[in-house]
């Protein structure tokens, strides 16, 4: 019989099992003047500055209540942390679901404009499933790298569309959304070809009454053409219960979304792809070579020539766990390299490594923004892929 080389084995090691250990805090709970962080953002700047956004929750871990958007930059690749500095504070109401980027094609800002796409809401979310309250889209800029940011913009009027509106009667639709949550993480902007310049936003709404196993809701995505001035609408997925989404590009110029399936009759990621700018979904499928136990993932291109997929996800079909970093060189439909970048010793704690964003580095590395140690830390690790 013959058997794999010992290079072989060393270089499985390594793809497969090699665990990182440079686990570096950045928003810790209980400190900084709120109770806990959640749903972790980040982007990096056209000066390679790194700034990590998440929700501030002001007096305790629940998805709704005080919760205030914030961020830290880091100017060294991530090896250490501003102090923390607040974007949007609703006073006592919900502010979440920071879906940041770089537009670095308006030529009225050369030097690029940061958006911050984010919620808000009045009620928790099964209240407002119920059509009891609401939730806003809204989105702030700043053209300063972050140490400033403009007024506050609301485009609900435009990416939304509830049939009993509680903020403004003049506007209603047939369609009833209820709930509304952006991405979690990172949007993403077109950079070539026919939408070269577009904005993207991955999102999802529930519609009508609750329904079983969240059937009610779908995902869906928004987007501008006009750096901010207008809004357009994508059609729905059509898988219902498909819900947190992440949208990222093909290297034909196609968008990819990867999506969250609510109703947990199949632990995969879902996946739509489109062919026009994310308007209509030619395609959607279950990847089961990506298990998901129900949480957020997140998916980047990376690589200048030929785009390279990265996607980090807690790679469990039951618990938040086992967070695993893959790399896919022929746009998500094979997936030839992959690190545990987190795991506890048992593997089975429920929440031990939950939602996460990614951002390239440089040409070798990619960095991993993670939620770990049952919500009690966010932290940052740099993994080297080639």
């Amino acid at each position: 019989m013959k058997f794999p080389s010992l290079l072989f084995w060393v270089s499985f090691s390594i793809s497969a099992f090699s665990q990182t250990t440079e686990k570096i805090p950045v928003f810790l709970s209980g400190t900084e003047g709120h109770k806990t962080y959640r749903i972790p953002a980040i982007i990096r700047l056209p000066t390679g500055d790194l700034i990590a956004f998440c929700e501030g929750r002001v007096n305790n871990a629940g998805d709704f209540g005080d919760i205030n958007i914030v961020m830290k930059r880091s100017v060294d690749e991530g090896r250490s942390w501003s102090s923390l500095q607040t974007v949007v504070d609703y006073e006592s109401l919900q502010a979440g679901n920071p879906a940041p980027v770089v537009d670095v094609t308006d030529p009225s800002y050369p030097q690029g404009r940061i958006f911050l796409f984010y919620n808000t809401g009045n009620n928790h979310e099964i209240e407002v499933r119920k059509g009891n309250g609401i939730r806003e889209v809204w989105y702030k800029t700043s053209t300063d790298g972050g140490y400033t940011w403009g007024n506050a913009i609301n485009i609900t009027e435009m990416v939304h569309r509830p049939k009993q509106p509680t903020v403004n009667p003049a506007y209603s639709f047939d369609e009833d959304w209820r709930s509304y949550a952006n991405t979690p993480g990172h949007a993403v902007q077109f950079m070539k070809g026919e939408f070269k310049g577009r904005i993207y936003v991955a999102a999802n709404h529930s519609a009508g009454n609750p329904q079983e196993r969240s059937k009610d809701y779908q995902a869906h995505g928004f987007f501008t053409n006009d750096h901010g001035k207008t809004f357009a609408l994508s059609e729905n997925v059509s898988v219902p219960g498909s819900n947190e989404a992440t949208a990222t590009l093909l290297s034909d110029n196609k968008l990819m979304m990867s999506i969250r399936n609510q109703r947990g009759d199949i632990h995969a990621r879902l996946i739509a792809i489109s062919s026009n700018g994310g308007v209509h979904w030619d395609t959607t499928y279950f990847d089961m070579n990506l298990p998901d136990p129900i949480c957020e993932g997140s998916i980047l291109a990376i690589g200048k020539r030929k785009n390279i997929l990265a996607f980090c996800n807690p790679a469990d079909s039951i618990h938040r766990n086992n967070l695993t970093l893959r790399i896919s060189f022929d746009d998500g439909k094979t997936w030839k390299k992959n690190w545990v970048i987190d795991k506890s010793e048992t593997g089975r704690e429920m929440n031990h490594a939950a939602y996460s964003d990614l951002v390239e580095i440089n040409k070798k590395s990619i960095g991993i923004i993670y939620e770990r140690n049952n919500y009690n830390e966010i932290v940052f690790v740099k993994q080297i892929w080639r």
